[in-house]
């Protein structure tokens, strides 16, 4: 019943008129898909096409601090009394006031050396770091963990070469994820909570980069890092990504990406074999008032137990209602073939389950530059049974294959 009556409510909002107003801010690629984005704050947005002046035309300041602070509030209605949303990235906790990120990004540009650090410390970064492999300590050096590096988000440092009116930027370093549109950042994103596309794929990679302008528009990317979600290898084997970028203006912005490298551990009984991802996305404002986002995702990995595949997609509507207030909705599915020989099966790469879907609406107030108050419905749907439900005993497995919930979230920045 109150699921129905939030939906009808923002079904209201939603049939308000709508003013023509310059289009809203585009979702900041994550990873930081072109020189240019990998050098703004993670408090910048992508603001409306403006007459050049000499004032805008002034060099960017060699040194620029930034940061973000995101809370919430989130009611499951499966009222699951272990208080865990499951496979939900970082709104994952019912029935409680929770400090997300609290995030500190300090970034230079000095003489074409450039660099970035990006500190947090919250609920997310638990999340954030939780595939990261455990690598063994002994007498001269230190474990590596997630409880080491989890409250580093990004850090790394480069250099800028210049091939005629071209630049070739070269960085090593931990680095977010060029995989799809949706960025770490809240108010970067349409919604607050990410896709299960964005919470299946990696998070952040360590390694290095070299991204080439090849015009105002184009930029192409080769990189080679560890692999998936890990500081430290976790298999001695390199994984390589190649990615295009085009963005003629504020309102278009298209990737695509292949990504290939062996991900599994040593002595996974799946053998080491190399996983290849191929990821596209689009965001298009197609008029003040309307804008569209989608990405297709798909994956192979050939393993001793079999094939294990996957194919993802999610799109995305958002309406600028007034200069304070947008609707967005997002629809995405997940679905994934795990392999089996004589009874073995190999170990699932996302979710353990042959398919998962949701469906998001948010309705984004945000009555000053830097604040935002969010408000989303979302429902998840599995199969198999990925959810918790009512009474949980301790290690008990989840039992519930759909689950929906309300979240009130506020994030501002600077």
């Amino acid at each position: 019943m109150r699921t129905a009556l939030v939906f009808a409510v923002l079904s209201v909002v939603a049939a308000l008129p709508a003013r023509a107003e310059p289009p809203p801010p585009e979702a900041t690629p994550s990873g930081d898909a072109a020189p240019e984005a990998a050098e703004q704050s993670l408090g910048a947005t992508s603001p409306p096409p403006v007459t050049p002046s000499p004032e805008a035309a002034a060099p960017p300041p060699p040194f620029v601090l930034g940061g973000y602070v995101e809370a919430f509030y989130q009611w499951n209605f499966n009222r699951p009394d272990n208080g865990i949303t499951n496979y939900r990235a970082f709104d994952n906790r019912h029935d409680t006031f929770t400090l997300s990120n609290l995030a500190l990004d300090a970034q230079w540009d000095v003489e074409d050396v450039v660099g970035r650090l990006a500190l947090q410390i919250g609920h997310t970064p638990s999340t954030y770091y939780a595939a990261e492999p455990v690598s063994p300590g002994g007498s001269g050096a230190n474990e590596s963990s997630r409880e080491l590096w989890k409250y580093v988000q990004q850090a790394n440092v480069g250099y800028r070469f210049h091939v005629g009116v071209r630049s070739l930027l070269v960085q090593a370093g931990v680095f977010l994820s060029p995989i799809g549109p949706e960025s770490m950042v809240v108010h970067e994103n349409w919604h607050w909570s990410r896709s299960n596309l964005f919470f299946g794929l990696p998070f952040y990679h360590t390694g290095a980069r070299a991204l080439f302008a090849v015009s105002s528009a184009w930029t192409l990317g080769l990189a080679a890092y560890n692999g998936w979600n890990s500081v430290v290898d976790n298999n001695g084997r390199k994984s390589l990504a190649v990615q295009a970028t085009y963005a003629p203006s504020s309102s278009l912005t298209v990737g695509l990406l292949y990504f290939a490298g062996v991900e599994r551990g040593r002595g996974a009984p799946e053998g080491e074999r190399f996983r290849h991802l191929i990821d596209a996305h689009v965001t298009h404002a197609l008029t003040p008032v309307v804008s569209l986002m989608g990405e297709l995702n798909a994956g192979y990995e050939p393993t001793q137990l079999g094939a294990s595949a996957w194919i993802a997609s999610a799109g995305s509507l958002r309406l600028t209602l007034h200069p304070t207030l947008s609707l967005a909705t997002r629809v995405d599915v997940f679905y994934e073939r795990v392999p089996e020989e004589r009874g073995v099966r190999a170990a699932p790469l996302f979710y353990a389950g042959d398919w998962l879907s949701s469906a998001t609406a948010t309705l984004d107030y945000h009555p000053a530059s830097h604040v935002s108050f969010r408000l989303e419905l979302r429902h998840d749907h599995a199969k198999p049974a990925l959810f918790y439900r009512g009474a949980v005993a301790e290690n008990a497995l989840p039992d519930a294959r759909s689950q929906d919930t309300l979240l009130l979230g506020v994030t501002a920045w600077f």
